[in-house]
């Protein structure tokens, strides 16, 4: 199939899952899932290109890895196997990706329409590279990719038993080598596909979206709230005479260090003034 012939059936099949449409500038007003409209349209123009690969456990593993990270489009150049079904069995839900996949006889062809080329090796070559890291990369990408009138740009992976060829280096602008232990370079397809892509969705701005809470978390307590808090444990432990051998002012200023290093949220301080209550009210009870 020619190139522009399997990019007009991608986009049928792309359309037909719901994947948003590859275009210059406005990738659609809605995210996918969570992503901001503006990171979308960014990973949009950003291609996987698998050359040569030998087996399809493989072309799974990064397919999972593209949905991790929101990319959309894989091309493969002459993969030993291709089975939509059996990767949707390996990788759940991969069709999404699998089934507006495009095939290619050769890298060029694959690579006809892009601007930008990241080749991927685990080895210095004897001819000259423009190596770099992938962290180092994924920020040249980042910056490509913010703007529509920068083009398309192509991580490229190669056969999982020789990596890329010299020719096929040959085509990179530049090319990521992932640090490892010398004594073990070789990295499985997929891994390396996930450090290039966790690289470059941390560089177009996601890693700084805040972390998830806790389904009960409630805002911070006032400093009222608080002191409610260091009153009621006071009480609490005068009850069981903990004060006897200590001086209750160095025993609070050390809880508040305590309490203050650990951040508590409403709930949390009144589950620690509970405490004290409780303490107290059991000794009172007792008496």
């Amino acid at each position: 199939m020619t190139r522009i012939g399997a990019e007009r059936a991608a986009e049928k099949r792309r359309r037909a899952l719901g994947v948003p449409e590859v275009v210059d500038g406005d990738a659609g007003d809605e995210p996918i899932g969570a992503l901001p409209a503006e990171t979308v349209e960014a990973l949009a123009r950003i291609v996987v290109v698998l050359d040569h690969t030998k087996d399809l456990v493989n072309i799974a593993g990064v397919a999972r890895v593209m949905m991790n990270f929101g990319l959309t489009r894989l091309r493969l150049v002459k993969p030993d196997e291709f089975d939509t079904w059996r990767i949707g069995g390996i990788a759940h839900k991969s069709q999404r990706i699998t089934e507006v996949a495009t095939l290619y006889e050769t890298l060029d062809e694959a690579l006809a329409d892009v601007s930008f080329v990241v080749g991927t090796s685990a080895r210095a070559r004897t001819a000259g590279r423009s190596y770099t890291r992938p962290r180092d990369v994924a920020a040249q990408i980042a910056e490509r990719v913010h703007e529509a009138n920068r083009g398309t740009v192509a991580i490229v992976f190669g056969r999982e038993d020789r990596g890329l060829t010299n020719e096929a280096l040959d085509r990179c602008h530049a090319v990521a080598v992932i640090p490892t232990d010398p004594a073990y370079k070789s990295l499985n397809l997929a891994q390396a596909c996930l450090l290039l892509a966790y690289e470059v969705f941390l560089a177009l701005g996601e890693g700084a979206r805040p972390l998830p809470k806790g389904r009960r978390a409630t805002r911070p307590p006032t400093q009222e709230e608080l002191e409610a808090t260091f009153a009621a444990l006071e009480k609490g432990l005068g009850a069981i005479d903990f004060f006897k051998s200590r001086k209750p002012e160095s025993v609070l200023r050390t809880l508040r260090t305590l309490v203050s290093r650990a951040q508590p949220d409403l709930r949390e301080a009144r589950l620690i003034a509970a405490i004290g209550h409780e303490i107290k009210n059991k000794i009172d009870r007792k008496g």
